[in-house]
């Protein structure tokens, strides 16, 4: 029995021993198999990043994930030296000497609103208001699972690569024909991209960084950057955007244009490169309106001339208004240059055309000049809107109140429409008038050695020629050429 005993010992020894081994055996393959699956796992996500569809992509991440640099903000700029005047005292009203060829302003026949119409398609993911058009659009599979995280260059660099994996070519083509079928200029496309990654992403730093993708896809000079851990946007523009943090960046200045009025966002880091193939600058210029749905209102404007009460009546599209509210003060250049809406244009030239036609140069002129002058309340931007806002033409005609520069751009642009004559606008430290070429006596200005003659939008009852005493003996600042339809052309 002891012999057995003994026995049964040494075999279950035998036997604890193998098993023993057999379980390391089991435990060492299945190790290794679960680190060659999690191998196969980095491996097929390394090349699943590395598959990218086109070549830019691959050679943008290297961008993105070289080392970053800290760029340090540059003091936005100013439109004015010194602070415009609250008040402006009103001249002397003088009856107009006549003189000059008699007018015959010419109107052409109001022609119906051509809405443009982007057709819905029930279902679809994203629906939002653009300034009164219903844009509706699907949402590529895949790309709402973008996140920034961690919030660090890193988590740019993640984003990116799950955003470029997703089928984004049909949001970029449908951005692309929304642009053209409302003809959207720059400022517009920025606007639509803004509300369509509003729209997907709640979250404002993976919102920005879905408008940063797509301007890269749709060849802008556009860099992210991080300021504080959270994103910003740069958008590169070859003329000055005022009032915005601003950046220089491989000897090019990029703005944080969501941040126009809103304050600085400090030292921001970012890459060193652009996205390639993606050069081109935001422009702000506004050569044609953009073809919003119409939502018609009227108003009528009226002043006095030597006691005369006139009315001019005009309509006008609200959602054009909205539009341009959101502009961030561009060059003066693109204001002064940019057209009124057709209908609103052809209206009060038929108003105008009422009291003027048939009479002698200087006498509508004159008129027109006086109707600036009068039909609105001078206020600097600053009381009326909290900021200083420069506005087109047309948003002079639908806000009651008004300063020079505003002035200066509707006065200018009426007068080339209506009479076909050279104007400029005048700038001056704290002022801003116009001046034509033509030949009448008074007040004026040498630009390329020719005189050109004062008309100030913003003195009341003043006439063309007739400069405030403030300004008679000052050299301006700056012109700003206001083109003609042929040169736009």
């Amino acid at each position: 029995m002891q012999q057995n005993k003994v026995g049964e010992q040494k075999l279950y020894k035998r036997l604890g021993h193998s098993s023993l081994l057999l379980v390391l055996v089991l435990t060492a393959l299945i190790s290794q198999l679960r680190a060659e699956s999690f191998a196969d796992f980095r491996r097929d996500q390394s090349s699943g990043f590395k598959n990218y569809k086109e070549e830019n992509d691959r050679i943008f991440t290297s961008y993105l994930k070289s080392d970053w640099e800290a760029y340090y903000l540059k003091d936005p700029l100013s439109t004015y030296k010194e602070k415009k005047p609250r008040e402006i005292y009103p001249a002397r009203n003088i009856v107009v000497k006549k003189q000059g060829p008699r007018v015959n302003i010419e109107v052409e026949k109001k022609k119906a609103h051509l809405e443009t119409v982007i057709p819905v398609v029930a279902k679809k993911d994203i629906n939002f208001d653009f300034f009164g058009t219903k844009i509706a659009l699907n949402i590529p599979q895949g790309m709402e699972k973008a996140k920034f995280y961690p919030q660090s260059k890193e988590g740019v660099s993640a984003y990116f690569d799950t955003v470029v994996l997703s089928p984004y070519e049909s949001l970029i083509k449908n951005i692309k024909n929304i642009s053209y079928d409302l003809n959207l200029n720059d400022w517009g496309k920025y606007m639509l991209i803004t509300k369509l990654s509003d729209a997907i992403f709640v979250n404002q730093d993976e919102s920005r960084l879905l408008s940063w993708f797509i301007f890269n896809k749709l060849g802008y000079a556009v860099r992210v950057g991080l300021a504080n851990r959270h994103v910003v946007v740069m958008h590169y523009s070859e003329k000055t955007i005022y009032a915005t943090p601003n950046y220089n960046i491989a000897k090019k200045k990029f703005y944080i244009v969501s941040n126009y009025t809103k304050g600085n966002a400090g030292k921001v880091f970012t890459y060193k490169q652009n996205y390639p193939e993606a050069d081109k600058p935001l422009d702000l210029s506004m050569k044609s309106l953009p073809k919003f749905v119409q939502k018609r209102m009227e108003k009528t404007l009226h002043f006095m001339q030597y006691g005369e009460r006139y009315d001019i009546k005009y309509t006008y599209n609200q959602n054009l208004i909205d539009f341009m509210a959101t502009y961030p003060q561009a060059d003066y250049e693109t204001f002064f240059n940019a057209p009124l809406d057709n209908s609103s244009y052809r209206e009060i030239a038929a108003e105008l055309k009422k009291y003027i036609n048939a009479k002698q140069a200087s006498v509508t002129l004159n008129f027109v000049l006086n109707f600036v002058q009068n039909a609105f309340k001078y206020e600097v931007d600053s009381q009326q809107f909290g900021r200083e806002k420069v506005m087109f033409a047309q948003e002079t005609l639908y806000y009651d109140k008004s300063d020079c520069e505003d002035r200066a751009i509707l006065f200018s642009y009426l007068v080339k429409e209506l009479f076909h004559i050279d104007v400029v606008g005048v700038k001056y430290k704290d002022h801003m008038a116009t001046a034509l070429y033509i030949p009448i006596k008074g007040d004026g200005v040498k630009i390329y050695n020719k005189k050109y003659i004062i008309a100030d939008p913003t003195y009341v009852n003043a006439s063309i020629g007739q400069s405030m005493p403030k300004y008679r003996k000052i050299k301006p600042n700056s012109f700003i050429f206001v083109k003609r339809k042929k040169e736009k052309e």
